[in-house]
């Protein structure tokens, strides 16, 4: 089963790291979530509505497949997006992607853990500091803070 999911990352952020990105083409994003779940899709239209082009994927494997990109289970999201060979895991705002993707650091993996409120795809009122963290040799540092 591991080597299924690695197979199906791999093939995703070959996929990514190979689309390029200008103007003229998009950016695309495979946001993979949980059938159930309603933010996830919030979220898919929140990238759509920042010119992303998006497929969502439905899957009871996020869980795993956040694992095998390094993001540890209490820091994971409900969904887990690949653009551009970065996994993002949870309701990352669009300008802390936009900063990854100009800097484009070595690490492979950014999460805003605990679905905070306010936070795209999220419902209610921002009520503290969106905290991103980098997930970069086995360890979760702050990389942004909106």
């Amino acid at each position: 089963m591991k080597r299924f999911f690695a197979f199906i990352l791999t093939l995703g952020l070959t996929t990514m790291s190979l689309s390029g990105h200008s103007h003229a083409n998009p950016l695309q994003a495979k946001v993979y979530k949980d059938p159930n779940c309603g933010c996830c899709a919030i979220y898919a239209d929140y990238l759509v509505a920042r010119d992303y082009e998006v497929e969502v994927i439905e899957s009871d494997q996020v869980v795993q497949m956040s694992r095998m990109m390094g993001i540890p289970e209490e820091m994971q999201g409900c969904h887990l997006t690949m653009i551009e060979g970065y996994a993002i895991s949870g309701h990352v705002p669009f300008e802390t992607i936009d900063r990854i993707l100009a800097e484009r650091p070595d690490a492979k993996a950014y999460t805003l853990p605990g679905m905070p409120m306010g936070s795209p795809g999220m419902g209610g009122v921002k009520n503290a500091p969106f905290e991103v963290y980098q997930i970069k040799d086995n360890t979760a540092e702050i990389y942004d803070v909106r």
